[in-house]
């Protein structure tokens, strides 16, 4: 799918638009693209332009929510079918996202894309080949390619999540020239098309699943054992757990999780927010 290129409103960018207008301005400069630039538009009492195309003002957006132009009206970046998706901004401009209301990515002290990138950085990615297993919104894949990575190769399994990734300016493309075709993206299961992926052809791998609630097969010995066998010798692995609650869910999961790898023929050690091993 191509990425979208139209105007990304949140309710305050819309507000700041609202207010322009009203003080008598002929125009605002801002961000239409979730903070990672800056342009000028120009306001007419009744819409306003952005590259020859003229928008209406938006009223009464919602908060939490990023709207993109549909051709007909400003529309949230959100779909529901077995359950609601949706693309949610955040005051560090890299938006989140979440499945049913549930975050997908840690954002309370940092933005979800400097998080990424302190993950990427264990790896060192310059120069590699990297799987990343479970693609989300792609801030592990621009992060690896802002690092200098040779090839990586991102599964994703939720087309909805593909779909956000498609208008999040974040997101990268792996169309754009910034790319270079060092980026392949597939929609797939993982845990099924790993199976498919040649023993020892990646020098790196970032792992980053859902909750072990929902993809518990991607906790698996079986998984972290196929894990092991793409993997080289003296590669890394940095593999995200979160840090669930041990006195309400009883489990340590990132201790499971380094005691898994271990056994699958890795080095394992606690770090940042997950488990960080080496093949042996």
């Amino acid at each position: 799918m191509s990425h979208y290129s139209g105007p990304l409103l949140t309710r305050s960018t819309a507000a700041a638009l609202l207010a322009a207008r009203d003080a008598g301005a002929g125009e605002w400069v801002g961000s239409l693209d979730l903070g990672l630039s800056s342009e000028a538009v120009a306001l007419e009492p009744g819409a306003w332009q952005r590259g020859g195309l003229r928008y209406p003002y938006p009223e009464r957006l919602k908060d939490r929510t990023i709207y993109h132009w549909d051709g007909d009206d400003f529309a949230p970046v959100a779909r529901y079918a077995s359950s609601l998706i949706k693309l949610v901004p955040t005051e560090w401009g890299a938006p989140t996202f979440e499945i049913d209301g549930i975050k997908m990515l840690p954002t309370s002290k940092e933005s979800p894309f400097d998080d990424a990138r302190r993950k990427v950085a264990l790896v060192e990615p310059r120069g590699k080949v990297v799987l990343d297993t479970c693609g989300g919104l792609g801030y592990f894949a621009a992060c690896c390619l802002e690092a200098g990575v040779a090839r990586i190769h991102s599964f994703e399994k939720n087309a909805d999540v593909l779909w956000l990734r498609t208008l999040n300016t974040w997101s990268p493309d792996p169309q754009s020239p910034a790319s270079g075709g060092r980026l392949q993206l597939t929609h797939a299961d993982v845990a099924q098309a790993i199976t498919q992926i040649a023993d020892a052809s990646v020098d790196a791998l970032l792992h980053d699943p859902p909750r072990f609630g929902i993809a518990g097969e991607l906790y698996s010995q079986a998984f972290y054992d196929q894990l092991a066998r793409v993997l080289r010798r003296g590669g890394r692995l940095f593999h995200y757990t979160g840090s669930p609650n041990k006195l309400t869910s009883g489990r340590d999961v990132p201790r499971e999780v380094q005691k898994r790898l271990e056994k699958a023929g890795f080095r394992a050690e606690l770090a940042l927010d997950g488990v960080l091993a080496t093949r042996r």
